[in-house]
């Protein structure tokens, strides 16, 4: 919060003491979350088009709307809300809680300006070893490079895959591209026993899985 807060600031502060969390809304809990303005709240919120979407940007992409400091805990926030999605995915068994891999995913990718490519590690029991960016991307195109990815799950010795990229702007809809290139992690994974449980394609609150699709 600024030292000196607004009358507005103050009031949804009393009722977030009063009340909880479920009292104030979404620009409101940005601006006593980061200490940003009642302005500030609302133009990020409008620029990156949701509360969730806000959180998932980038510090630079924050300073243009906020000052640093309330940028980077912003940056902190997002960081905050997925280390308690990841928690979970680490205590138990991923295959029984796939809700809560596409929370992860939807809160660890939302946001982004560019594409990006995310694995998820996993060991003998689907249970999470590494989340990890593989790759960035343009803001409609990431390269992917199967012998890496495999590589790289042999380095972790993960028994399980997970792949999750981002549509910035746009729809959870699969390409060509990377059903082609789903299938070749694929196939290298099965010849070092290596399994790919779904690749999910998430675009702002949406999420569409490959293995739902029909496409695994």
């Amino acid at each position: 919060m600024p030292r000196n807060p607004t009358p507005k600031a103050a009031e949804a502060l009393a009722r977030l003491i009063a009340s909880g969390p479920l009292a104030v809304d979404d620009r409101e809990a940005l601006q006593l979350g980061a200490g940003v303005s009642p302005s500030q709240a609302a133009a990020l919120i409008e620029r990156f088009g949701s509360f969730p979407e806000t959180l998932g940007a980038s510090a630079a992409e924050l300073e243009r709307l906020a000052p640093r400091p309330q940028a980077a805990r912003i940056v902190l926030m997002h960081d905050v809300a997925a280390r308690l999605l990841r928690a979970p995915l680490r205590a138990r068994p991923m295959l029984s809680g796939w809700d809560a891999v596409e929370d992860h995913l939807r809160a660890a990718l939302a946001g982004r300006a560019r594409a990006e490519l995310r694995i998820l590690f996993l060991d003998g029991r689907n249970r999470l070893i590494r989340d990890e960016v593989m790759a960035r991307g343009t803001v409609d195109h990431v390269p992917v490079y199967p012998r890496e990815i495999v590589g790289r799950a042999l380095e972790l010795n993960a028994s399980a895959l997970v792949l999750a990229t981002n549509h910035p702007g746009g729809l959870p809809t699969p390409s060509e591209t990377e059903v082609e290139v789903t299938r070749q992690v694929v196939a290298a994974g099965r010849v070092l026993q290596i399994a790919v449980h779904d690749h999910y394609l998430i675009a702002g609150d949406q999420v569409a899985s490959f293995r739902a699709l029909g496409l695994l």
